[in-house]
């Protein structure tokens, strides 16, 4: 139990950061924009890593599409994975059992 622990925070840690990381983009506005060309595919690689499956390629794609559009680097990509794996795919989960 202790080992799934660590990689479930280890894996928050490093969406938060990967996260701050696309929203950087915003602090020298419109050229902070041509550094998600080269972040937008590291992004989705990272994703596709961090989240195995079908679901992660999926995310690694949808990170790749919302990192290289210029204005929707506000939303938290990596926090959302994490989140949905986390929290609403083990809470469904556990509704299915208890039915």
């Amino acid at each position: 139990m202790s080992i799934l622990m660590n990689k479930k925070y280890k894996q928050l840690l490093m969406g938060l950061l990967f996260d701050g990381i696309g929203m950087l983009s915003f602090v020298i506005p419109f050229v902070g924009e041509f550094s998600d060309i080269v972040w937008a595919p590291l992004s989705g690689w990272l994703m596709t890593r961090m989240y195995k499956g079908k679901v992660g390629k999926a995310a690694g794609i949808f990170t790749f599409v919302e990192e290289i559009i210029p204005g929707f680097d506000i939303i938290p990509s990596f926090t959302l994975m994490w989140l949905y794996t986390y929290v609403f795919k083990v809470a469904k989960k556990e509704q299915t059992i208890e039915v």
